[in-house]
Protein backbone atom coordinates (compact mmCIF):
# COMPACT_ATOMS: atom_id res chain seq x y z
CA UNK A 1 0.00 0.00 0.00
CA UNK A 2 2.25 2.42 1.00
CA UNK A 3 4.42 1.80 -1.95
CA UNK A 4 1.83 2.32 -4.58
CA UNK A 5 0.56 5.49 -2.76
CA UNK A 6 4.16 6.44 -2.53
CA UNK A 7 4.92 6.67 -6.51
CA UNK A 8 1.53 7.88 -6.89
CA UNK A 9 2.52 10.96 -4.73
CA UNK A 10 6.25 10.93 -6.81
CA UNK A 11 4.72 11.36 -9.91
CA UNK A 12 1.55 13.59 -9.56
CA UNK A 13 -0.73 10.88 -10.28
CA UNK A 14 -2.28 10.80 -7.01
CA UNK A 15 -5.33 12.56 -6.79
CA UNK A 16 -6.15 15.12 -4.06
CA UNK A 17 -9.27 15.23 -2.35
CA UNK A 18 -10.47 18.64 -0.07
CA UNK A 19 -13.38 18.49 1.96
CA UNK A 20 -14.33 21.62 2.78
CA UNK A 21 -14.15 24.44 -0.18
CA UNK A 22 -14.38 27.51 2.18
CA UNK A 23 -11.45 29.92 2.66
CA UNK A 24 -8.68 27.40 3.75
CA UNK A 25 -10.04 24.49 1.55
CA UNK A 26 -10.26 26.44 -2.05
CA UNK A 27 -6.97 27.94 -1.59
CA UNK A 28 -5.34 24.55 -0.83
CA UNK A 29 -7.11 22.70 -3.74
CA UNK A 30 -5.41 26.07 -6.06
CA UNK A 31 -1.97 24.97 -4.58
CA UNK A 32 -2.37 21.58 -5.50
CA UNK A 33 -3.62 22.20 -9.10
CA UNK A 34 -0.44 24.36 -9.19
CA UNK A 35 1.91 21.60 -8.43
CA UNK A 36 -0.05 19.66 -10.91
CA UNK A 37 -2.07 17.25 -8.85
CA UNK A 38 -6.07 16.48 -10.40
CA UNK A 39 -8.00 17.31 -6.99
CA UNK A 40 -11.50 17.13 -5.96
CA UNK A 41 -13.64 18.90 -3.81
CA UNK A 42 -16.07 17.92 -1.00
CA UNK A 43 -18.32 20.54 -0.09
CA UNK A 44 -22.47 20.16 1.88
CA UNK A 45 -23.04 23.25 0.81
CA UNK A 46 -24.97 22.58 -2.61
CA UNK A 47 -25.09 26.31 -3.50
CA UNK A 48 -21.09 26.59 -3.11
CA UNK A 49 -20.54 23.44 -5.21
CA UNK A 50 -23.09 24.38 -8.50
CA UNK A 51 -21.55 27.86 -8.39
CA UNK A 52 -18.05 27.09 -8.20
CA UNK A 53 -19.11 23.95 -10.89
CA UNK A 54 -20.02 26.96 -13.19
CA UNK A 55 -16.80 27.98 -12.78
CA UNK A 56 -17.56 31.54 -10.73
CA UNK A 57 -15.63 31.61 -6.94
CA UNK A 58 -17.36 32.43 -3.69
CA UNK A 59 -13.76 33.85 -2.51
CA UNK A 60 -13.10 37.28 -3.33
CA UNK A 61 -9.33 36.70 -4.10
CA UNK A 62 -9.40 33.08 -5.98
CA UNK A 63 -10.50 34.44 -9.33
CA UNK A 64 -13.38 33.06 -11.05
CA UNK A 65 -10.95 32.50 -14.64
CA UNK A 66 -9.06 30.39 -12.71
CA UNK A 67 -11.85 28.17 -11.47
CA UNK A 68 -13.09 28.10 -14.78
CA UNK A 69 -10.34 27.22 -16.38
CA UNK A 70 -9.46 24.42 -13.82
CA UNK A 71 -12.69 22.69 -14.26
CA UNK A 72 -12.42 23.22 -18.05
CA UNK A 73 -8.90 21.35 -17.67
CA UNK A 74 -9.84 18.58 -15.32
CA UNK A 75 -7.99 19.91 -12.48
CA UNK A 76 -10.65 20.30 -10.26
CA UNK A 77 -14.15 19.20 -10.04
CA UNK A 78 -16.31 20.13 -7.02
CA UNK A 79 -19.27 17.63 -5.55
CA UNK A 80 -21.54 17.48 -3.01
CA UNK A 81 -21.47 13.13 -3.71
CA UNK A 82 -19.52 11.86 -0.33
CA UNK A 83 -19.70 8.14 -1.57
CA UNK A 84 -16.97 9.73 -3.87
CA UNK A 85 -14.79 9.80 -0.69
CA UNK A 86 -13.15 5.96 -2.13
CA UNK A 87 -11.89 7.99 -5.15
CA UNK A 88 -8.97 10.11 -4.24
CA UNK A 89 -5.54 9.06 -2.55
CA UNK A 90 -5.73 11.16 -0.17
CA UNK A 91 -8.31 13.01 2.21
CA UNK A 92 -7.94 16.50 3.09
CA UNK A 93 -9.89 17.84 6.13
CA UNK A 94 -10.59 21.37 5.84
CA UNK A 95 -14.19 21.71 7.21
CA UNK A 96 -14.85 24.15 10.33
CA UNK A 97 -14.42 23.72 13.92
CA UNK A 98 -16.40 26.34 16.20
CA UNK A 99 -17.28 27.05 19.77
CA UNK A 100 -20.10 25.51 21.08
CA UNK A 101 -22.85 28.31 23.54
CA UNK A 102 -20.33 27.59 26.30
CA UNK A 103 -17.27 27.82 24.36
CA UNK A 104 -16.47 24.32 24.21
CA UNK A 105 -14.98 23.03 21.17
CA UNK A 106 -17.66 21.68 18.90
CA UNK A 107 -16.23 18.94 16.85
CA UNK A 108 -19.37 18.27 14.97
CA UNK A 109 -18.29 19.24 11.31
CA UNK A 110 -15.28 16.85 11.91
CA UNK A 111 -16.42 14.34 13.54
CA UNK A 112 -19.67 14.01 10.76
CA UNK A 113 -16.73 14.35 7.79
CA UNK A 114 -14.48 11.22 9.57
CA UNK A 115 -17.87 9.09 9.68
CA UNK A 116 -18.30 9.88 6.13
CA UNK A 117 -14.51 9.17 5.25
CA UNK A 118 -14.13 5.63 7.57
CA UNK A 119 -17.74 4.47 4.88
CA UNK A 120 -16.10 4.36 2.43
CA UNK A 121 -12.13 4.14 3.19
CA UNK A 122 -9.98 1.50 1.12
CA UNK A 123 -6.63 0.65 2.01
CA UNK A 124 -4.12 2.97 0.66
CA UNK A 125 -5.69 6.25 1.12
CA UNK A 126 -3.97 8.95 3.53
CA UNK A 127 -6.48 11.45 5.53
CA UNK A 128 -4.86 14.56 6.73
CA UNK A 129 -6.90 16.76 9.29
CA UNK A 130 -6.10 20.62 8.22
CA UNK A 131 -9.14 21.89 10.82
CA UNK A 132 -7.67 23.77 14.15
CA UNK A 133 -8.35 21.65 17.01
CA UNK A 134 -6.84 21.15 20.36
CA UNK A 135 -3.97 18.68 20.84
CA UNK A 136 -4.99 14.85 20.74
CA UNK A 137 -8.04 15.25 17.60
CA UNK A 138 -6.41 13.27 15.64
CA UNK A 139 -5.50 10.22 17.83
CA UNK A 140 -8.87 10.51 20.05
CA UNK A 141 -11.25 11.45 17.83
CA UNK A 142 -10.57 10.42 14.05
CA UNK A 143 -8.47 7.70 14.55
CA UNK A 144 -11.17 5.30 16.29
CA UNK A 145 -13.76 6.06 13.49
CA UNK A 146 -11.45 5.05 10.91
CA UNK A 147 -10.16 2.34 12.55
CA UNK A 148 -13.66 0.94 13.82
CA UNK A 149 -13.95 -0.95 10.31
CA UNK A 150 -11.07 -3.02 11.38
CA UNK A 151 -8.17 -1.25 8.70
CA UNK A 152 -4.87 -0.75 10.59
CA UNK A 153 -3.55 2.98 10.90
CA UNK A 154 0.15 2.89 9.44
CA UNK A 155 -0.81 -0.41 7.10
CA UNK A 156 -3.96 -0.04 5.71
CA UNK A 157 -4.82 3.59 5.99
CA UNK A 158 -2.53 6.40 6.79
CA UNK A 159 -3.24 9.33 9.48
CA UNK A 160 -1.73 12.79 9.90
CA UNK A 161 -2.59 16.30 11.10
CA UNK A 162 -1.00 19.41 9.43
CA UNK A 163 -2.35 23.00 10.64
CA UNK A 164 -4.02 25.26 8.16
CA UNK A 165 -2.00 28.34 7.48
CA UNK A 166 -3.90 30.76 5.53
CA UNK A 167 -3.63 34.58 5.16
CA UNK A 168 -6.83 35.63 3.20
CA UNK A 169 -6.11 38.37 0.49
CA UNK A 170 -2.33 38.23 1.54
CA UNK A 171 -0.36 37.63 -1.76
CA UNK A 172 2.93 37.17 -0.42
CA UNK A 173 1.79 34.27 1.64
CA UNK A 174 -0.94 32.40 -0.49
CA UNK A 175 -1.23 28.53 0.30
CA UNK A 176 1.91 27.19 -1.51
CA UNK A 177 4.55 29.73 -0.04
CA UNK A 178 3.42 29.01 3.91
CA UNK A 179 5.31 26.32 5.52
CA UNK A 180 3.06 23.42 6.69
CA UNK A 181 3.51 21.32 9.62
CA UNK A 182 3.18 18.29 9.32
CA UNK A 183 2.83 15.24 12.05
CA UNK A 184 1.44 12.08 11.70
CA UNK A 185 -0.36 9.17 14.00
CA UNK A 186 2.36 6.97 13.14
CA UNK A 187 5.87 7.44 11.41
CA UNK A 188 4.74 6.31 8.16
CA UNK A 189 1.76 8.89 7.96
CA UNK A 190 4.08 11.62 8.70
CA UNK A 191 6.45 10.69 5.80
CA UNK A 192 3.19 10.61 3.10
CA UNK A 193 1.82 13.39 4.34
CA UNK A 194 5.14 15.60 4.43
CA UNK A 195 5.52 13.93 0.92
CA UNK A 196 2.80 15.50 -0.36
CA UNK A 197 2.73 18.39 0.91
CA UNK A 198 6.12 18.73 0.04
CA UNK A 199 4.92 18.98 -3.86
CA UNK A 200 2.94 21.67 -3.39
CA UNK A 201 3.96 24.07 -0.66
CA UNK A 202 7.49 25.91 -0.44
CA UNK A 203 8.63 23.90 2.83
CA UNK A 204 7.01 21.32 4.54
CA UNK A 205 8.05 21.15 8.51
CA UNK A 206 7.93 17.24 9.86
CA UNK A 207 7.43 17.21 13.40
CA UNK A 208 7.38 13.83 16.10
CA UNK A 209 3.79 13.25 16.05
CA UNK A 210 0.26 14.72 15.31
CA UNK A 211 -0.13 16.08 18.85
CA UNK A 212 2.74 18.13 17.99
CA UNK A 213 1.38 19.43 14.84
CA UNK A 214 -2.03 20.14 17.20
CA UNK A 215 -0.30 22.28 19.18
CA UNK A 216 1.98 24.49 17.53
CA UNK A 217 -1.29 25.70 15.60
CA UNK A 218 -2.73 26.51 18.59
CA UNK A 219 0.82 28.31 20.01
CA UNK A 220 0.71 30.52 16.68
CA UNK A 221 -2.79 31.97 17.64
CA UNK A 222 -3.16 32.27 21.55
CA UNK A 223 0.30 34.00 21.15
CA UNK A 224 -1.22 36.39 18.46
CA UNK A 225 -4.43 36.50 20.78
CA UNK A 226 -2.60 37.40 24.15
CA UNK A 227 -0.54 40.18 22.12
CA UNK A 228 -3.88 41.62 20.77
CA UNK A 229 -5.64 41.45 24.29
CA UNK A 230 -2.50 43.64 25.92
CA UNK A 231 -3.17 46.26 23.29
CA UNK A 232 -6.56 46.36 23.63
CA UNK A 233 -6.03 46.87 27.53
CA UNK A 234 -3.50 49.59 27.09
CA UNK A 235 -5.85 51.35 24.35
CA UNK A 236 -8.18 51.74 27.07
CA UNK A 237 -6.04 53.06 29.71
CA UNK A 238 -4.20 55.32 27.61
CA UNK A 239 -7.51 56.74 25.83
CA UNK A 240 -8.44 57.56 29.98
CA UNK A 241 -5.22 59.36 30.09
CA UNK A 242 -5.14 61.06 27.19
CA UNK A 243 -2.45 59.27 25.34
CA UNK A 244 -2.68 58.11 21.96
CA UNK A 245 -2.12 54.34 21.80
CA UNK A 246 -1.03 54.09 17.79
CA UNK A 247 1.04 56.62 18.56
CA UNK A 248 2.83 54.72 21.40
CA UNK A 249 2.85 51.85 19.19
CA UNK A 250 4.65 53.64 16.46
CA UNK A 251 7.32 54.60 18.51
CA UNK A 252 7.97 51.64 20.15
CA UNK A 253 8.64 49.64 17.04
CA UNK A 254 11.09 51.67 15.66
CA UNK A 255 12.93 49.29 18.57
CA UNK A 256 14.90 46.58 15.77
CA UNK A 257 14.65 44.00 18.55
CA UNK A 258 12.97 42.93 21.37
CA UNK A 259 9.04 44.53 20.24
CA UNK A 260 6.57 43.22 17.70
CA UNK A 261 4.24 45.35 16.88
CA UNK A 262 0.13 44.33 17.80
CA UNK A 263 -2.93 46.99 17.26
CA UNK A 264 -5.91 47.14 18.93
CA UNK A 265 -9.15 47.17 17.61
CA UNK A 266 -13.06 46.56 18.03
CA UNK A 267 -12.66 42.62 18.77
CA UNK A 268 -10.83 39.50 17.38
CA UNK A 269 -11.91 38.40 13.87
CA UNK A 270 -10.92 35.30 11.30
CA UNK A 271 -11.71 31.67 12.46
CA UNK A 272 -8.99 30.85 14.29
CA UNK A 273 -7.74 33.87 16.67
CA UNK A 274 -10.98 34.23 18.63
CA UNK A 275 -11.34 30.24 19.09
CA UNK A 276 -7.93 28.71 19.13
CA UNK A 277 -7.06 29.86 22.82
CA UNK A 278 -10.45 28.50 24.35
CA UNK A 279 -9.74 25.46 22.60
CA UNK A 280 -6.43 25.69 24.74
CA UNK A 281 -8.10 26.26 27.87
CA UNK A 282 -10.41 23.83 27.70
CA UNK A 283 -7.86 20.92 26.78
CA UNK A 284 -6.19 22.27 30.24
CA UNK A 285 -9.12 21.99 32.07
CA UNK A 286 -9.57 18.63 31.37
CA UNK A 287 -5.96 18.36 33.04
CA UNK A 288 -6.73 19.74 35.81
CA UNK A 289 -5.20 23.05 35.18
CA UNK A 290 -6.34 26.47 34.86
CA UNK A 291 -4.79 29.09 32.09
CA UNK A 292 -5.78 31.98 33.79
CA UNK A 293 -3.37 34.58 31.38
CA UNK A 294 -4.78 32.98 28.54
CA UNK A 295 -8.54 33.22 29.64
CA UNK A 296 -7.90 36.83 30.94
CA UNK A 297 -6.57 37.26 27.07
CA UNK A 298 -9.46 36.06 25.59
CA UNK A 299 -11.88 38.15 28.21
CA UNK A 300 -10.12 41.61 27.43
CA UNK A 301 -10.74 40.79 23.91
CA UNK A 302 -14.39 39.41 24.03
CA UNK A 303 -15.38 42.37 25.59
CA UNK A 304 -13.89 45.05 22.95
CA UNK A 305 -17.25 45.35 20.96
CA UNK A 306 -19.08 46.47 24.06
CA UNK A 307 -15.70 49.13 24.80
CA UNK A 308 -16.41 50.22 21.13
CA UNK A 309 -20.06 50.77 21.18
CA UNK A 310 -19.21 52.59 24.94
CA UNK A 311 -16.83 55.06 22.88
CA UNK A 312 -19.84 56.15 20.19
CA UNK A 313 -22.48 56.50 22.93
CA UNK A 314 -20.10 58.95 24.47
CA UNK A 315 -19.52 60.58 21.30
CA UNK A 316 -23.03 61.21 20.41
CA UNK A 317 -23.27 62.49 24.23
CA UNK A 318 -21.08 65.42 23.31
CA UNK A 319 -23.28 66.32 20.03
CA UNK A 320 -26.67 66.14 22.55
CA UNK A 321 -27.42 63.00 20.99
CA UNK A 322 -29.09 59.61 22.36
CA UNK A 323 -27.72 56.10 20.48
CA UNK A 324 -31.28 55.24 20.56
CA UNK A 325 -32.79 56.71 17.49
CA UNK A 326 -29.53 57.26 16.27
CA UNK A 327 -28.75 56.73 12.24
CA UNK A 328 -25.49 54.79 12.61
CA UNK A 329 -23.62 53.14 9.92
CA UNK A 330 -20.80 50.73 10.51
CA UNK A 331 -17.82 50.83 8.03
CA UNK A 332 -16.45 47.12 6.96
CA UNK A 333 -18.17 43.77 7.96
CA UNK A 334 -14.64 41.93 6.77
CA UNK A 335 -12.88 40.57 10.01
CA UNK A 336 -9.71 42.52 7.99
CA UNK A 337 -9.06 45.27 5.74
CA UNK A 338 -9.38 44.34 1.69
CA UNK A 339 -11.02 40.95 2.33
CA UNK A 340 -14.31 39.80 1.89
CA UNK A 341 -13.85 37.11 4.56
CA UNK A 342 -16.45 37.95 7.60
CA UNK A 343 -15.23 34.61 10.20
CA UNK A 344 -16.33 35.55 13.38
CA UNK A 345 -15.85 39.41 12.60
CA UNK A 346 -16.73 41.75 15.31
CA UNK A 347 -18.89 43.80 13.19
CA UNK A 348 -21.25 41.51 13.56
CA UNK A 349 -21.13 41.53 17.37
CA UNK A 350 -20.98 45.81 16.98
CA UNK A 351 -24.12 45.66 15.11
CA UNK A 352 -26.64 43.51 17.13
CA UNK A 353 -25.62 45.85 20.08
CA UNK A 354 -26.12 48.93 18.46
CA UNK A 355 -30.04 47.55 17.14
CA UNK A 356 -30.52 46.68 20.73
CA UNK A 357 -30.00 49.55 21.90
CA UNK A 358 -31.92 51.02 19.70
CA UNK A 359 -30.07 52.74 16.39
CA UNK A 360 -31.43 53.11 13.20
CA UNK A 361 -28.63 50.90 11.48
CA UNK A 362 -26.60 50.48 8.43
CA UNK A 363 -23.38 49.00 6.90
CA UNK A 364 -21.38 49.72 3.94
CA UNK A 365 -18.55 46.95 2.78
CA UNK A 366 -17.03 47.24 -0.79
CA UNK A 367 -16.16 43.32 -0.61
CA UNK A 368 -19.19 42.38 1.28
CA UNK A 369 -22.04 43.77 -0.78
CA UNK A 370 -24.61 41.58 1.15
CA UNK A 371 -24.54 40.16 4.39
CA UNK A 372 -24.21 36.16 4.84
CA UNK A 373 -26.29 34.64 7.36
CA UNK A 374 -24.60 33.64 10.68
CA UNK A 375 -24.08 30.52 13.38
CA UNK A 376 -25.31 33.32 15.76
CA UNK A 377 -26.30 36.43 13.49
CA UNK A 378 -28.64 36.84 10.37
CA UNK A 379 -28.48 40.15 8.89
CA UNK A 380 -28.57 38.39 6.05
CA UNK A 381 -31.81 40.86 4.96
CA UNK A 382 -28.93 43.52 4.27
CA UNK A 383 -26.98 44.98 1.60
CA UNK A 384 -24.39 47.49 1.78
CA UNK A 385 -25.36 51.12 1.29
CA UNK A 386 -23.28 53.41 -0.93
CA UNK A 387 -21.17 55.89 0.88
CA UNK A 388 -22.92 59.12 -1.47
CA UNK A 389 -22.30 62.41 0.33
CA UNK A 390 -25.84 62.71 0.72
CA UNK A 391 -26.26 59.43 2.60
CA UNK A 392 -22.72 60.40 4.78
CA UNK A 393 -23.99 63.88 5.76
CA UNK A 394 -27.84 62.72 7.07
CA UNK A 395 -25.84 59.68 9.45
CA UNK A 396 -25.49 60.67 13.01
CA UNK A 397 -22.53 58.79 13.38
CA UNK A 398 -19.66 56.29 11.37
CA UNK A 399 -18.32 53.40 12.78
CA UNK A 400 -14.95 52.39 11.00
CA UNK A 401 -14.66 48.70 12.03
CA UNK A 402 -12.68 47.95 9.28
CA UNK A 403 -9.86 49.93 7.42
CA UNK A 404 -10.84 48.52 3.93
CA UNK A 405 -7.92 50.71 1.53
CA UNK A 406 -10.81 51.40 -0.93
CA UNK A 407 -12.60 53.96 1.38
CA UNK A 408 -11.71 57.75 0.55
CA UNK A 409 -11.66 58.71 4.17
CA UNK A 410 -10.67 62.15 3.30
CA UNK A 411 -14.25 62.07 1.07
CA UNK A 412 -15.77 60.14 4.33
CA UNK A 413 -14.69 62.55 7.69
CA UNK A 414 -15.69 65.66 5.01
CA UNK A 415 -19.20 64.56 4.58
CA UNK A 416 -20.18 63.02 7.79
CA UNK A 417 -20.77 64.72 10.72
CA UNK A 418 -19.13 62.38 13.12
CA UNK A 419 -16.94 59.71 12.95
CA UNK A 420 -15.82 56.61 15.60
CA UNK A 421 -12.28 54.91 14.30
CA UNK A 422 -11.59 52.07 15.37
CA UNK A 423 -8.94 51.08 13.46
CA UNK A 424 -6.83 54.46 13.09
CA UNK A 425 -7.58 54.41 9.54
CA UNK A 426 -8.41 58.41 9.60
CA UNK A 427 -4.63 59.03 10.68
CA UNK A 428 -3.82 60.78 7.53
CA UNK A 429 -6.79 62.84 7.24
CA UNK A 430 -5.62 66.57 8.01
CA UNK A 431 -9.06 68.46 7.62
CA UNK A 432 -12.23 67.94 9.79
CA UNK A 433 -10.48 66.25 12.85
CA UNK A 434 -12.64 67.71 15.17
CA UNK A 435 -15.70 64.90 13.83
CA UNK A 436 -12.85 62.01 14.71
CA UNK A 437 -13.13 60.27 17.53
CA UNK A 438 -10.66 57.31 18.55
CA UNK A 439 -11.97 53.75 19.63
Amino acid sequence: MTTSLEAAIRDKSALVGVVGLGYVGLPLIRAFVAARFRTLGFDVDRAKVDLLSTGKSHIEHIPSEWIARCIEDGAFEPTTDMRRLAEPDALLICVPTPLSESRDPDLEYVEQTTRQIAKTLRPGQLVVLESTTYPGTTRDVLLPILSAGGQVVGKDFFLSYSPEREDPGNPDFSADKIPKVVGGIEPQSGRLAAMLYGQAVVEVVPVSNCEVAEASKIVENTYRSVNIAMVNELKMLFDRIGIDVWEVIDAARTKPFGFQAFYPGPGLGGHCIPIDPFYLSWIARRHGMPTRFIELAGEINTAMPRYVIGRVQEALNEFGKPLRGSKICVLGAAYKRDVDDTRESPSFELMEMLLAAGAELSYNDPHVPKLPKKRDYDFSYMASTPLTAEFLAGQDCLLIATDHTAYDYDFIVRHAPLIVDTRNATKHVTTGREKIRKA
